[in-house]
């Protein structure tokens, strides 16, 4: 028997497992496809790292966020364990090196992006390697039913023809049943195998706050509530003057988003996970594979487009599992900019099949051309260039990413990476007849591992603090150990970019499917309606709300939310108050009474009935008519 929990503590330190990573574990190593759903914060990545750990052999596990590859490649060497990672932006060359090494070199984990799945390289290589395990991350990715979906995603079941007998671990925090049904489908699992954590978070208090002033609210909560703090904006300028405002008040804020440089976001990233910034104000492009469990409050100044999105980004709160505030705040001009959204989240199909055709021109290519190809992208200065609206041209990209025709891959920040090509001889050799560079290459060898065997990313201003030179003399040394052919040098990169997955086609043969774009309109609309209920709604638990969104129907008031604490002050217990709500819902329904005749009829104290009716009309249950007798209102009016 596999000594799961011995592995567990030899590798991350822990002496136990969270709920349902064991279990999770064993049906992996057992080698079953499963469908992991756990939150936020719940552990995934433990549930495929340990069972691999436990075998000889590779995993491959796909995620479409290039950051967070990184990030579990760097933690997972820092425990010794051998990881790589390739995905867009590489050069061939790197490819290639990471392929031989997983191949050859005794690795244990192979990250990569779902895009370069449809590759021949990796098509014919895979099939080379020992693979043991397929673990997809943010797997609702692949579900047309879900609120990401990503074409690049429907690759990855191509995999199970190349190689039939490795289980699959589909992994993801948000998925309602039927977005479920369709990643088992999708992912062809041999039989049905949800394995589900509860979405409930015990220590989270959900609050949503109708309000005309967000800015006071705001202020509120971050002088009231201790500790650390996100705010969540829809616009740029918006991250920007609330974190103002907040520095004015005291409060030591800083703001987030993609118009940033790579160096400002990091700083601003790091100097908030240490404390050094108490709040960070920030659009939804701050927080994916942030991990910081001591966050005590995230409030969403405007409506998300999806419960899904609000889950997502609210479990960033409390992961240490100690009490933490998601608050939601909103006022009449939501509803009015949701629908603005789905507008323009939708454009006309045939202006899309226009920007495909201003992509292809932008960057030169023929017809026929350009299958395959990687570009440097700047949506700003393409739109400009095409004399666009860049709302309508990303909108109509996305599109375009979701038909399958192209990737548009965001994270900016690509370090230089270095890689020595010759033999520790060979270079001993250039050391000695080039004084000037012994230094550099003395202090490569003494700083970083593995540079005769992998591209390696480099901290040019360390290095070039060290040696006592400025980092473009620094970059000078290196372009020249490239031209002597003494190392590989790619230098860094600080733009998006775009992937050409088809041949350039005429107008004419673009296809957009109709009943696709409809359906996912739809959708959007149907989760923009969710969105809007629950922050509309006043009469039911908050958490009881979320967990249903989920399929988690048979739960408990969390008696801790806004609208548990509304009934709270009735001072009845659930019991009494769910008692004299049936007895008042059953008389009304029947009767439609008066308020008097209810207190003639229903037995109890006057004043405890006189509450309870009050409650029910101020959470939209009960309505008076115009003669003052009492009516329900039903599901569908609410």
């Amino acid at each position: 028997m596999v000594n799961f929990r011995k592995i567990l503590q030899q590798y991350w330190g822990y002496t136990t497992f969270r709920d349902l990573q064991e279990d999770i574990i064993r049906q992996v190593y057992e080698g079953n496809d499963v469908l992991a759903l756990m939150p936020t914060g719940g552990g995934k990545s433990i549930t495929f790292q340990v069972p691999t750990m436990a075998k000889d052999g590779l995993c491959i596990v796909i995620t479409p966020l290039i950051a967070l590859m990184k990030d579990q490649v760097e933690n997972l060497k820092k425990r010794d364990i051998k990881a790589l990672a390739i995905y867009s932006g590489m050069t061939p060359h790197e490819i290639d090196i990471a392929f031989d090494n997983a191949t050859y070199g005794n690795y244990k984990f192979l990250y990569i992006s779902p895009e370069r799945l449809k590759t021949e390289l990796f098509r014919i290589r895979v099939q080379k390697l020992k693979v043991i395990l397929l673990a997809v991350d943010e797997a609702h990715c692949i579900s047309q039913w879900g609120y990401d979906f990503r074409p690049s995603y429907l690759e990855i079941a191509t995999i199970r023809e190349w190689l039939p007998d490795i289980p699959i671990l589909a992994i993801t925090a948000t998925a309602t049943p039927k977005v479920a049904t369709d990643i088992m489908e999708k992912l062809r699992f041999r039989k049905t195998n949800l394995m589900q954590k509860s979405f409930e978070r015990k220590n989270l208090i959900y609050v949503v706050r109708k309000t005309n002033n967000k800015e006071e609210q705001l202020l509120k909560i971050c002088q009231n509530v201790p500790g650390t703090g996100i705010i969540y904006v829809r616009s740029r300028r918006n991250a920007q003057e609330i974190a103002e405002l907040l520095n004015k008040k005291g409060i030591k804020a800083d703001f987030y988003h993609a118009g940033l440089n790579p160096h400002s976001r990091n700083l601003r990233q790091n100097e908030w996970m240490q404390n050094l910034t108490r709040v960070i104000v920030c659009t939804n492009a701050f927080g994916m594979g942030i991990d910081k469990p001591d966050v005590r409050f995230v409030v969403h100044t405007e409506l998300p487009d999806s419960i899904e999105a609000y889950f997502q980004e609210a479990g960033r709160a409390g992961r240490d599992e100690k009490t933490a505030y998601a608050v939601l705040l909103h006022d009449d001009n939501d509803r009015t900019g949701m629908t603005a959204r789905l507008t323009s989240s939708f454009p006309p199909p045939e202006t899309i099949k226009e920007i495909y055709q201003k992509l292809y021109t932008f960057y030169n290519i023929p017809y026929g051309g350009g299958k395959g190809s990687t570009h440097d992208f700047n949506l700003a200065r393409f739109a400009t260039h095409q004399n666009l609206y860049s709302t309508t041209a990303h909108n109509s990209i996305q599109h375009l990413q979701r038909e399958g025709y192209l990737e548009i891959i965001n994270e900016h920040l690509h370090p230089t990476r270095i890689m020595i090509l010759l033999t520790r001889n060979e270079l001993y050799k250039i050391q000695v007849e080039n004084e000037q560079l012994d230094s550099l290459i003395k202090l490569l060898l003494r700083t970083y591992t593995g540079l005769f065997h992998e591209y390696t990313p480099i901290d040019e201003t360390t290095l070039a603090h060290h040696l006592h030179i400025d980092t473009n003399t620094l970059n000078e040394h290196l372009l020249k150990l490239s031209r002597m052919q003494v190392i590989g040098y790619i230098p860094k990169k600080n733009t998006p970019l775009i992937l050409f997955n088809e041949e350039r086609l005429d107008k004419k043969n673009i296809n957009l499917s109709l009943q696709r774009y409809g359906m996912l309109k739809e959708r959007y609309q149907q989760r923009m309606n969710a969105m809007l209920h629950y922050a509309e709604s006043t009469a039911k638990c908050r958490n009881q709300q979320l967990l249903a969104y989920f399929g988690e129907t048979h739960t408990h008031r969390c008696g801790r939310c806004d609208v548990c604490r509304k009934r709270n002050k009735l001072e009845l217990s659930k019991y009494e108050l769910d008692q004299l709500i049936d007895q008042l819902k059953k008389l009304i329904r029947e009767n439609t009474p008066t308020i008097d005749e209810c207190l003639q009829t229903i037995a109890g104290d006057p004043d405890t009935i006189i509450n309870v009716l009050r409650w029910l009309i101020d959470n939209n249950r009960i309505r008076h008519t115009d003669n003052n007798h009492l009516q329900w209102i039903t599901k569908n009016e609410q």
